[in-house]
Order: structure tokens, then sequence, then C-alpha cells
């Protein structure tokens, strides 16, 4: 049985208390890993914080701490399939799909972020007026918690843990005790490359009481958080107490537009990508599926058909299309959502067969397209996370930004059309910090992701990701003393 221990100061740890990491395919035990407790938080902040002062990363040169990253980046890439595989075991991504998700984004953002700190200019000059002149510095900030969650392990950490480090911080970085393997893979070959001990920590622990210990912390300066919005607004009230730093990237209820122009095959194709990716287990999916009248019948046949040459099954058979859903609270949450909407009168138009082959202990659940949605139902509004789409027609074009607006969140959205003038300023006027047209789930390192409204603020990648996890200071410099004595004269006589 493999076992993972948490990394502080460079060390592994155990407590004496594991979890297990049950496979969501199959429900079997693969693995243990070490529970921690506030002692651990506390252990993994004063390594962080000693790493800080005493390491001399800080002070490390932006191109030699990019080639540690590029190092790393490299060894992650070069155990892509282990890591693939792994991801199917431990979270249900389809193999095939984590070779993407799991490895190729990881490998390309790492890059970037190594590219983006090589190019990176911490001290800014600037003439003020006269003889003085001013500098405009960008300091690290020092320890900083990322708490990642289950969906896409290796991803998450990368975003929180790369630009922290680039900048000159330490992180202490909390791992979903479900899928602990990738984070600490990840820390491993940053150490590795080059990266000094306690620099990077990893710990795994319950939610409230280590997520929320450590949050709350008060040698930690910022919080980096991806979750639900409940968890969100508890993250912001452990944080407020120190006035930390805080990038929330939440919960999301996707609206995804049709309009009557679009390209059938591919706004199809894009719609079920949009919603099907990793079972729906995306805060960004795109689970609100409008649809103009004009082509909505047609549209909703083609949906069905190309759904249903869709294969649910083993996430580790490359020939596997949707993977199961992460545990038994999963599954009991968007199957209570499905039997909620057909309560409610909505119409399954498409509801997946599952397989007779498929392990009876998985948490399997067949993807379902709904019609005849209203807005007040619980499909329409809320966050599912799971395989479900609602297809709802609309014939006005203001009517339904109006529509993609209402909703509580503003993560992502997005527009099908061959005409991109209307699709851009459509885009303009949609709430939501990611808006893809013809297209979803596109993640590219220069564009920064995060949401609007309850889902969240502060954004990750993008030409700023350093700057996240950064303070700014000004230092004015007066070279002859003739402008300050100028101003001191309005007291001194």
């Amino acid at each position: 049985m493999i076992h993972y221990s948490l990394l502080i100061g460079g060390k592994k740890v155990d407590t004496g208390e594991t979890y297990d990491v049950i496979s969501p395919g199959t429900g079997e035990v693969i693995a243990t890993v070490a529970k921690g407790s506030p002692a651990e938080v506390d252990a993994a902040v004063a390594a962080a914080e000693a790493a800080f002062e005493n390491s001399g990363w800080r002070d490390t040169p932006m191109h030699e701490r990019a080639a540690v990253i590029e190092r790393a980046a490299a060894a992650l890439e070069a155990r892509g399939e282990e890591i693939s595989m792994l991801s199917a075991r431990e979270n249900g991504t389809p193999v095939r799909l984590a070779q993407g998700l799991s490895v190729g984004f990881p490998v390309a953002h790492m890059r970037y972020y190594a590219d983006l700190a090589r190019k990176y200019v911490q001290d800014h000059p600037t003439m003020v007026a006269g003889t003085v002149v001013g500098m405009i510095r960008r300091e690290p900030i020092g320890v900083v918690a990322g708490i990642v969650p289950w969906n896409f392990p290796l991803l998450l950490a990368v975003w929180k843990s790369i630009p922290a480090i680039a900048a000159g911080n330490s992180i202490v970085l909390k791992v979903d005790e479900k899928t602990p393997a990738t984070g600490l893979i990840l820390a491993e070959l940053l150490r590795e490359s080059g990266l000094p001990d306690g620099v990077f920590n990893i710990i795994t622990g319950d939610g409230p009481e280590v997520g929320g210990y450590l949050t709350a912390h008060p040698r930690v300066r910022k919080v980096s958080f991806t979750g639900s919005t409940a968890t969100g607004r508890t993250v912001m009230r452990n944080a407020a107490d120190n006035v930390k730093q805080v990038t929330l990237e939440l919960g999301g209820k996707g609206a995804n537009i049709v309009l009557a122009d679009a390209d059938l095959d591919l706004a199809v194709d894009g719609s079920l990508w949009a919603f099907l990716v990793h079972a729906g287990q995306a805060c960004e999916s795109g689970t609100r599926l409008y649809v103009h009248k004009d082509i909505y019948g047609d549209f909703v046949k083609r949906l069905v058909a190309r759904a249903e040459g869709l294969t649910v099954g083993d996430p580790t058979d490359p020939g596997t299309d949707i993977g199961p859903l992460m545990n038994c609270s999963q599954y009991d949450r968007v199957t209570g959502f499905v039997a909620g909407a057909i309560a409610a009168g909505a119409t399954v138009a498409f509801q997946a067969p599952l397989p007779d082959s498929l392990h009876p202990d998985g948490q399997w659940v067949a993807p379902t397209v709904f019609t005849d949605v209203t807005a007040d139902m619980s499909i329409a509004t809320d966050e599912i996370f799971g395989p479900v789409v609602s297809v709802i027609e609309f014939d006005d074009v203001d009517a339904v930004i109006a529509a993609a607006n209402a909703s509580e969140y503003g993560l992502s959205a997005g527009v099908w059309t061959t005409d991109y003038a209307r699709a851009t300023e459509i885009a303009n006027r949609l709430q939501a910090g990611t808006v893809w047209i013809n297209d979803w789930h596109n993640l590219p390192g220069p564009l920064p992701f995060g949401g609007v409204k309850q889902s969240g603020f502060g954004r990750e990648m993008g030409p700023h990701a350093i700057e996240e996890f950064t303070n700014e200071k000004s230092i004015c410099i007066d070279y002859s003393g003739r402008e300050a004595r100028a101003a001191w004269g309005l007291m001194f006589s």
C-alpha cells in the first residue's frame, strides 16, 4: 500500500493518523496519507517563515528562480504517463483527458510562469519633480497559504504555488486528502530542481479545523483559495482578523449562449465539452445552455445524438470519455439535483445508459440533458458539479444576456456564432471573469482566470500572476534636499 507523508521544511512528516485515498472508479483504498492537524500547520508555517528569512530564495535572481521552475516542469513532463494514470485512479479523470489536464496544462503553465519570471522587472524608477526621483519596487509578501480542491489537484497546485515562489515567497499548500499525490510530486520535483527546503510545504487535514487554522494563522500573509463559495466566505472571515490578502476562485454556473448563426457541429461538440469535462466537476463548466429558438429543436437532436456516442467507463481505460464522480457525497448531490429537476417538471431529453461492466462500487452518474427548464429551477441556478446540463430556448439576445447575468455567479460564459463583432459585443456585456467565443475550458497561461460576484476575486495566470504575490513599495529620493526644504518651509518659519 502506498503511503504519502506531509512535507514540512524539506522533511517527510507522519502524524500517527491517516486518511484513506479511495479510487472513485472502484471504491478501493489505493493509498493512505498522513492526517495533519493545527500542530502541523504551525510547523509548516514556521518552516516557511524560516525559509523566507534565511534560505536566500527571495534574494535569488529571477532568472535563477525561473531555471528551477523550468527544470521541475521538464521533470514533471517526463513523468507524464505515470501522473496521468495516477490522476485516473485518484480522482477519476479519464486517462486520455488527464494527459492534458493533469500533465499538459500544468507543464505549459509552469513554463509560462518561468518565462514571466525571467522577464520580470522588480524595480521601476520614475521621475517625480525637480530633483525628486521615485522607485516603485515589488517585494515578496512572505508566507503564502494555498488551498486546492480535489478536482484538478496538480493544475491548481501549480497556479497557486509557482507564481508565489517565483515572486520569492514561501508557501504552505493544503492539498485535499482525497487527492494528495500530485501536489507532493510537484513539491519533490521542485526540491530536486534546486528549490530550498521549507520554501514549499505540503499539509493535509480537515477543512474546517486545519484549513480554518491555516487561513487564520497570524504569520500567513496571503491566502489563495479555490473551492466552494460557502467555504470562500469562511476564508474571507478568517483572513479578516489579520487583514490578509486573499485570492478566491469559487463556484460557477456558466452561461453558454448559442446564436442562430452558429456553426452547429462546432457548437454541439463545444457544448458537450463545456459541461462534460471531468464529468462536469469543473467550476467553469457551461451548465446553462441557452439556444436560439430558430435552431433549438435541431440543436437538441444533434446534442443528444452526439452524446449517445460518448463512453462512460473505467477512467484508466484510454477509450473512456467520461469517468466517475469523486465520492459518495458528490454522487448524492448530483443525483439529488437530477431527481429534483424531474420532480419540478423538467424533461429528460437524454440520459446516458450506464454499461453493466462498470465497477459496482464506483460513483457513476449518467450524463443528463434537461429541456423544459425554467429559471427558478435549482438545476438552472445552483452549481451542480456533475454531468448535467439545462438546455433553455431564447429568442432575444438582450433577454438572454440578462438571464445569463441574473446568476449570483460570474466565473465563466461563452458565445457560439460566426459573427465575431457581435460575439465581442455580447462578451463585453456578460458578467463573467472569462468569456469564450466558439470555445470552452481553454485556459492559456497568458490570460488571467478568476471570477466576479460570488465566484470570487483576484486572478490566477496572466501577465500579472507574479505581481499577485507581491507588495508594492514606493521609495522617494530627494537628491538635493531643495524640494524637501521648500515644503518644510510651510511649517518652519
